[in-house]
């Protein structure tokens, strides 16, 4: 079906994308997957063609643009090429709105300038070891000094995407007392510069997949952190939290959707090449009928996401809708990888293929952003259930 969310300028950025990718990215990006993120200098690279801080307003560096097509387009692109930014996804799609929703005019001349450039990398600290989805049940806790100059931060998170690197990192934690009669009260965001003495970064986790992009354990051992570094108002993170997740998750759907695509086109290619018993694969009824399946889904799947990508840019998303979006986008990527990657048998569990990649890549997005299992509590607190 012919897609109507895109206009001349998007697809002329997509052929920009498109070559820096093929240029810059592909015959490298081996050498990142070894070794677990891309060097700092990518980020700075990133910077100076302008595809770090696209949403950033122009009086601090950035494009100036209102509307999340471009960064839409970067996703697919991407994922079409089998690689990945590293952590910019999570610095440039899901930490920029906080920083422009909540931060200060003070932090924003701060640190949006250095964001756009790539010269500060940033990235978001909720999970913890005992956590997990529940983020109602965060430890970590900051006091506020007897002068009120700075916090005192103590705690631990893990599953940091972008953590071993980063300059500057979101920390939600505890500004107040737990109270078991409302868990999400008492919780801030505390802007933590990773220079700041007592924070460690510990173990790099290594993953299945997605490892191009590094992933880390945090620590805090009194760390010192000015007021000023405080984002919005004290008490009211899960609140932020609960505003930007809708993005966040249309992100992962609309990576899916992509990934989906990427790995149709990845099993169309090899079933015509590939010959079993004399003939192409392609020509077995099986082979057409398992892609005929995957390109319908697919193609759900695709719709879900450009759906969800104009609400977004009217303001229209909907904590439900988007959790819709990113449980079905991500299912079908499951799926449809699934059945690529049998389709060419034994090479598809050989990671030199682009599908066996993809298959370990994609089985995070049913995790990460909150998993399935919360998108369907999501969903149906919003059926009155």
């Amino acid at each position: 079906m012919k897609r109507t969310v895109y206009t001349e300028d998007h697809e002329a950025f997509r052929a920009m994308v498109r070559a820096f990718i093929d240029k810059e990215v592909v015959p490298v990006h081996h050498e990142w997957e070894e070794a677990g993120h891309p060097p700092r200098e990518f980020y700075r690279r990133l910077g100076e063609v302008g595809l770090l801080g696209m949403q950033v307003p122009e009086e601090y560096g950035g494009g100036g643009e209102t509307s999340f097509k471009f960064n839409a387009v970067i996703i697919e692109e991407c994922a079409r090429a089998g690689v990945g930014f590293g952590s910019s996804s999570v610095h440039a799609n899901l930490i920029l709105p906080y920083l422009m929703t909540y931060g200060s005019q003070e932090q924003k001349k701060r640190w949006l300038p250095g964001f756009a450039a790539g010269e500060i990398m940033t990235a978001i600290a909720m999970t913890e070891p005992g956590t997990g989805s529940d983020l109602a049940n965060i430890a970590t806790k900051a006091v506020l000094s007897d002068d009120g100059d700075h916090y005192i931060l103590n705690g631990a998170k893990t599953f940091i995407t972008g953590g071993a690197l980063a300059d500057l990192v979101l920390v939600v934690c505890r500004t107040s007392p737990y109270d078991p009669d409302d868990r999400r009260a008492g919780l801030s965001i505390l802007c933590v510069e990773s220079a700041s003495e007592g924070f460690e970064v510990g173990k790099k986790l290594p993953k299945i997949g997605l490892k191009s992009s590094d992933t880390a354990e945090l620590s805090f051992t009194d760390v010192k952190v000015p007021v000023d570094n405080l984002l919005g108002e004290e008490g009211q993170g899960f609140s932020y939290l609960g505003h930007n997740l809708p993005q966040e998750r249309l992100t992962i759907a609309l990576g899916g959707a992509a990934t989906a695509e990427a790995a149709i086109a990845h099993a169309v290619r090899y079933v015509q090449e590939r010959t079993v018993f004399g003939q192409p694969v392609a020509s077995f009824q099986n082979s057409k009928f398992v892609l005929a399946e995957c390109a319908t889904e697919a193609e759900a799947a695709r719709l879900m996401a450009d759906r969800a990508l104009d609400l977004l840019d009217a303001g229209e998303l909907s904590v439900a809708d988007a959790a819709k979006a990113k449980l079905f986008c991500t299912e079908v990527a499951g799926r449809v990888i699934d059945k690529c990657l049998q389709l060419h048998g034994g090479y598809g569990y050989i990671t030199e293929y682009p599908i066996a990649r993809l298959y370990a890549d994609t089985r995070v997005s049913r995790i990460y952003g909150g998993t399935s299992e919360v998108m369907k509590t999501i969903i149906s607190k919003s059926l009155g259930l």
